[in-house]
């Protein structure tokens, strides 16, 4: 029993940190601020938008979404479907910016203590 306790712990432990942080990745869309998703981002995030996809560093991949987000303004993120696969956590969404709507998924790992943005896809 000793032994169990600790490690069960460290798996409450872990699975709070997980959704915690994940939350606090939708609340950032919410707000439409690249600078606030960035701090979320791995060294390369691949970047979607209208099914043309591109592998980013950290800093090109906050410029990308800052240019997305001044010429699409967000209104909103609706959560859709959350889940896991493989170790990894997902998020598909709507995006309602002032010119329409686009379904949004953003894949991320948790490396480390936290979880980073692997992946945003963006269509309209």
């Amino acid at each position: 029993m000793k032994k169990i306790l600790p490690a069960l712990l460290l798996l409450i432990f872990a699975v709070s940190f997980k959704a915690i942080s994940f939350d606090e990745i939708v609340k950032a869309f919410k707000s439409g601020n690249a600078v606030r998703i960035s701090v979320f981002f791995d060294n390369t995030v691949e970047i979607s938008i209208s099914e043309k996809s591109i592998p980013y560093s950290k800093s090109q991949a906050e410029l990308v979404l800052r240019d997305f987000f001044s010429t699409n303004e967000v209104q909103d993120f609706e959560i859709i479907h959350q889940g896991d696969n493989s170790g990894s956590q997902y998020c598909i969404g709507n995006l309602m910016t002032k010119n329409g709507t686009y379904r949004t998924t953003i894949f991320v790992k948790l490396k480390g203590n936290k979880q980073l943005i692997q992946e945003i896809r963006f269509e309209k």
